[in-house]
């Protein structure tokens, strides 16, 4: 039967059409698994590999995460009481694993992951309390997230003062405080507090900052009133005086997450803030980075109880007063250039106190315990009535 149907099969060649049905055919009977095997795959196929190895990988990472989990509890369990947050040992932690790094994740990317999993290892030794400038949304918000992880416990205060009273009085682990940016200089109120408090840096955080207009709706032709932190309204002067009309008012409030708290009860008022303050506060973002330069940074300090160890790569920053006098300056610098220390910041503000008619917030590369950085401060003290050290931290990483 097999044979009288093969030759049956040649009157399709009488015609073009036959061939084609021939072959259709013979592929159909006779060839239909290898046929399917030169078919291209489905895209759910060609994926299954890669997912199947994620799964396997993610199950790999989990346990690793757990067994790391384990040792930092049996850590915190061997401190008892004592200090659980040490901040040059992440710092230590975070670039080793960029110099390890081999992507394809950017140094970065990397960082911020193993940020999160220090975090949440931190919190089962013993949850962190931070206080920041508030209310919700704020760029100081933001920086301490950044700096401690999401598993941190983060207080949000109406002023500055207060999230360095909470630490001060106990009621905080840390506080966050911006302290400069790039583009519009020093946050006098910080400063000032640097030097009355008993606190000490131990850590800085760069966060950089995008600008956004946010409403309540997108009409933009409504708006009377533009809410704003100072600086941020100094950081977007450019991009308001071309873009809003002569009637709408620029109003100047304790930070940009009280601006967007306060757009966000007024059809009539628009916010400067974070995008993180958009989705808090439920608002549309009419213009995106509004900032005046794209390379906008602040700088904020990490201000505790504790002095922090060597990392490395650390930085310390003093506060000195001294004399309104011819040669001053010469004399405050002379001991850290003789040192071969440099510096990366170097203000001077009126002093507040009468005692000194002004005070110079100086930052320094290296640690206070640092043999040359010693001797440069001893030298320092026996030049000038006044040298208070804010306190030696790492740089920041990422």
């Amino acid at each position: 039967m097999f044979v009288k149907r093969k030759i049956s099969d040649l009157r399709y060649f009488r015609q073009p059409i036959g061939c084609l049905l021939f072959l259709r055919r013979h592929f159909r009977y006779n060839n239909r698994f290898i046929f399917a095997a030169n078919l291209p795959m489905s895209d759910d196929a060609q994926l299954l590999p890669h997912r199947t190895a994620i799964d396997e990988i993610d199950r790999q990472i989990l346990t690793l995460l757990n067994q790391r989990a384990a040792h930092a509890k049996a850590i915190g369990e061997l401190k008892g009481t004592g200090v659980v947050y040490r901040p040059e040992r992440e710092a230590q932690v975070l670039r080793r694993i960029q110099s390890l790094n081999q992507g394809p994740l950017s140094d970065e990317a990397a960082a911020r992951l193993f940020r999160e999993m220090m975090s949440e290892c931190l919190a089962l030794e013993r949850p962190l309390t931070v206080a920041y400038l508030g209310p919700e949304g704020t760029f100081t918000q933001l920086a301490a997230i950044k700096h401690f992880g999401r598993a941190a416990q983060c207080v949000a205060c109406a002023t500055i003062d207060e999230s360095l009273r909470l630490v001060e009085a106990g009621q905080a682990d840390y506080a966050v405080a911006p302290i400069e940016n790039s583009t519009e200089g020093s946050v006098g109120r910080t400063l000032d507090l640097l030097v009355g408090t008993s606190l000490q840096a131990c850590g800085e955080v760069q966060l950089r900052i995008h600008h956004h207009l946010l409403c309540r709706h997108t009409d933009f032709s409504r708006v009377e009133v533009v809410y704003a932190h100072a600086q941020a309204l100094a950081q977007c002067q450019n991009w308001l005086n071309r873009r809003l009309p002569d009637h709408v008012r620029r109003v100047s409030v304790s930070s940009n997450g009280e601006a967007a708290r306060l757009a966000s009860e007024c059809d009539t008022a628009c916010a400067i803030a974070s995008q993180t303050a958009a989705e808090i506060y439920r608002l549309h973002n009419l213009a995106a980075n509004i900032e005046d330069e794209s390379d906008n940074t602040t700088r904020f300090l990490v201000l505790g109880h504790q002095a922090t160890l060597q990392s490395g790569h650390d930085k310390t920053s003093l506060i000195v007063g001294a004399p309104n006098k011819a040669g001053t300056l010469n004399r405050l610098i002379e001991p850290l250039t003789q040192a071969g220390i440099s510096m990366s910041k170097f203000e001077s503000r009126p002093s507040r106190t009468g005692l000194w008619e002004y005070l110079f917030f100086i930052d320094i590369e290296g640690h206070v315990r640092d043999e040359k950085v010693q001797a440069a401060l001893d030298a320092l003290r026996e030049r000038t009535a006044f040298v208070k050290v804010i306190g030696s931290y790492p740089v920041s990483v990422y």
